[in-house]
């Protein structure tokens, strides 16, 4: 064990950018929803007339979390928790991937087996590593919710029960590491297990029943086969209950127990799912640059759209409660009104372009992970292998581009059918389903700038873009989209792409920003292109 440590100090100067970047915007978002909300629901009034509405609809528990009364901290534990927990389970399982099945993927987990470290040392030292980095996620979410005057003790509960869920993940995302043969079907796989422990909680909480009083609920039994839910029944600023939180501990203890057992019966490199014997020649529709790009990204792609689909389907579906809860309290109307510049528009049309908001910055993430494969492929040495072959640079970027301007295109057209078959199923006029397909066309601007400004950082700062977009994608979100909640001034909201998309409504909408935006993108993608045909690959 005396590599324990040098392979611990490895793993976390490998990762302090990274998870800072993790674990700082997830206590941020923690500060801000707490603030938002005693902004906008400073009183018992406004919390109490919310809740009960809550209560009462099955999709607002699936999306937000299990009541427990109407006091500040248990209302800010209803409304964020969920989310919290499922940053923290996708912090832990790329972690938990990254230190194995991608070390074993590149080959140098062949190097450090070779030393008197062995198989065990750096599985246990990848443990380690994840325990410290949920520990410290923690205790920022804690601070986070301190910050914002929440009391101490339920503070500290809230950021153990987050903990809780990414060391639960983690386990889980060493075990997929063990069946899957690439580093890429690990993580999806990981990421996809994260988004089914959130439905089970989802779907445990819209199956609840009546608890104590009309403000209380009792999860049903799917919420206890999520990780998520379990640290949901601590009851943050409530019960303050920390037994949920050994469920976790122990699934994270069997989880690592278990790796260990199944790492010593097989290879490295090898999986225990055996990989589908390929072609032995590629079809003719692989011939291109283009179909090559599109090959490796589709799942990706398809990924975002459904998530695209899924928002417009809460869009359509929650018309028709907006109206109950307006007219309940019109606090709600003005946390639309901050989200979304204009006043004209209907609540309706409010709650659409609001939830088409959401939608906007998913396929801005498509666009920047489009964008960032490039460089994936260039540090690992595959475009080189490519570009050996007589395809030129300056193609190669522009199949990409071009990749992600379908990607964006397809992210906003799933959303925009999927808020129309909802809006159709819940009754509301036809005309509506217009606005929705309106709505998505104004996101594409700040979308595609998004691509075109990662583009031109792919070709002048390859070796800074991959914190560079997502940074920029993070920055932009909080000023564009949570600016307006929390009072920022307008001038910094103004630095954002999202505070610039049009906004269709009742009056003639403008869309000069959106055509500034559009040109600025077509500007960098031209200036990339430029670069690309002088620039070096580096590794």
């Amino acid at each position: 064990m005396t590599t324990f440590g040098p392979l611990l100090r490895q793993r976390v100067r490998r990762d302090r950018w990274q998870l800072a970047l993790w674990v700082a915007g997830t206590g941020i978002m923690a500060a801000f929803s707490t603030s938002a909300i005693a902004q906008s629901y400073g009183d018992d009034r406004s919390r109490r007339a919310i809740m009960l509405l809550a209560t009462e609809n099955p999709s607002i528990l699936m999306l937000r979390g299990l009541p427990a009364g109407y006091g500040f901290g248990a209302f800010t534990f209803f409304e964020i928790y969920a989310f919290l927990a499922l940053l923290a389970g996708l912090m832990s399982t790329f972690l938990a991937v990254r230190h194995t099945r991608a070390e074993e993927e590149s080959g140098r987990a062949d190097l450090v087996t070779a030393t008197p470290a062995g198989r065990t040392v750096p599985l246990v030292a990848t443990l380690a590593h994840g325990l410290l980095a949920n520990v410290v996620l923690g205790l920022v979410v804690a601070l986070g919710f301190l910050s914002a005057g929440l009391p101490v003790t339920g503070s500290f509960v809230a950021g153990a029960a987050v903990a809780a869920a990414g060391l639960a993940f983690l386990g889980l995302g060493l075990v997929c590491a063990q069946f899957l043969r690439t580093s890429r079907g690990a993580n999806g796989a990981a990421a996809a297990l994260v988004v089914l422990a959130y439905l089970l909680r989802g779907l445990g909480d819209s199956l609840s029943r009546p608890g104590a009083d009309e403000l209380h609920r009792v999860a049903a039994w799917p919420s206890w086969l999520s990780p998520i839910g379990w640290g949901q029944q601590t009851g943050a600023w409530t019960g303050n209950a920390l037994w949920p939180l050994l469920l976790s501990l122990c699934f994270t203890g069997a989880c690592g127990a278990g790796v260990l057992v199944l790492q010593e019966r097989r290879d490295t490199g090898a999986s225990l799912l055996p990989s589908r014997r390929g072609r032995d020649r590629a079809r003719p529709a692989l011939g291109s640059p283009s179909a090559l790009a599109w090959r490796l990204q589709w799942p990706t792609i398809l990924g975002w759209c459904v998530g695209g689909a899924a928002t417009g389907l809460l869009a359509g579906s929650l018309t028709h409660l907006v109206d109950q809860v307006s007219d309940a309290d019109e606090n709600v109307v003005d946390t639309l009104r901050s989200m979304v510049p204009g006043t004209t528009q209907t609540l309706t049309q409010l709650l659409i372009a609001a939830m088409f908001g959401v939608a906007g910055v998913l396929a801005a993430a498509c666009a920047v992970q489009v964008v960032l494969r490039l460089r994936q492929e260039e540090s690992a040495g595959t475009a080189e292998v490519l570009l050996a072959t007589p395809v030129d640079r300056t193609r190669w970027l522009l199949d990409y581009v071009v990749l992600g301007v379908v990607a964006v295109v397809l992210v906003m057209a799933a959303t925009a059918v999927a808020a129309a078959l909802a809006l159709l199923g819940s009754g509301e006029d036809v005309a509506r389903v217009g606005d929705a397909f309106v709505a998505g066309l104004a996101q594409l601007p700040a979308a595609l700038l998004y691509l075109g400004v990662l583009a031109l950082g792919f070709v002048f700062l390859p070796g800074v873009v991959i914190g560079l977009g997502w940074g920029l994608l993070a920055l932009g979100v909080a000023l564009g989209t949570f600016g307006g909640m929390v009072g920022a001034p307008q001038w910094l909201r103004d630095l954002s792409p999202f505070t610039h998309t049009p906004v269709p409504g009742a009056g003639v909408a403008s869309w000069t920003g959106g055509l500034w935006m559009l040109a600025l993108a077509v500007a960098a993608t031209a200036l990339a292109a430029s670069g690309m045909r002088r620039r070096q690959l580096r590794p």
